[in-house]
């Protein structure tokens, strides 16, 4: 017998790839999710802003070729890319043990490895999605990857370098709920989860469905 979706949840590990120490969350979200609403769960979840493309790369239950979910290209492209409100997450991730890679500002070049930990039963009560483990803030938006975050770092470490004043005050408008920025610090209970689908709205309000 099938467990109805409406019962399901899901439970993802995403780690921030090529950080030490890692910088990760563990979240469990709505097996009825589309791929665009796990989206919004992770960025919510690690912190990040929304501000750019992302994809999902990943393969097809028991076939080898890769595919991309995310928002199509305006233009031509060589890569077909899915449309995420358009597929439902469990379509593709059936079960435990799956990855898939998440890549967030093609520039940055921030990727993510997603792990498929478990698929449990709702609990009585509980509000989903949800965050309940992780470790470390995430980057600064738009610090120009991994070197960027590095120099960041380095610069927080030391109040006589020179860019120290400018990066305390930049970081007041790139980071979500770390300001005064503690690179060190994640409380999984303090996570807010917008409504996937009023962020839909909001991030295609003047250009429609794609």
């Amino acid at each position: 017998m099938t467990t109805n979706p409406n019962r399901l949840i899901y439970q993802f590990k995403v780690t921030l790839l090529e950080i030490e120490p890692a910088i990760w969350r563990r979240l469990q979200v709505p097996a009825t999710y589309s791929f665009w609403d796990v989206h919004v769960a992770f960025q919510d979840a690690m912190g990040w802003l929304d501000y750019h493309l992302h994809a999902f790369r990943m393969r097809r239950p028991h076939k080898r070729k890769m595919i991309e979910i995310g928002i199509p290209a305006d233009e031509a492209s060589d890569t077909v890319v899915m449309p995420g409100w358009k597929i439902p997450m469990r379509g593709y991730f059936t079960e435990p043990g799956q990855t898939a890679l998440y890549a967030y500002d093609f520039g940055d070049g921030w990727e993510h490895e997603v792990l498929l930990e478990d698929i449990l039963l709702k609990a009585k009560g509980a509000k989903y999605p949800r965050c309940i483990a992780g470790e470390r803030a995430c980057p600064p938006e738009d610090c120009g990857g991994v070197p960027g975050y590095h120099r960041v770092l380095d610069i927080l470490r030391h109040p006589s370098d020179g860019e120290y004043q400018e990066t305390i005050a930049w970081l007041k408008g790139h980071t979500k709920n770390y300001y005064p920025y503690d690179p060190g610090a994640f409380h999984p209970e303090q996570v807010h989860f917008d409504n996937p689908k009023q962020r839909w709205r909001l991030a295609f309000s003047e250009t429609g469905d794609r």
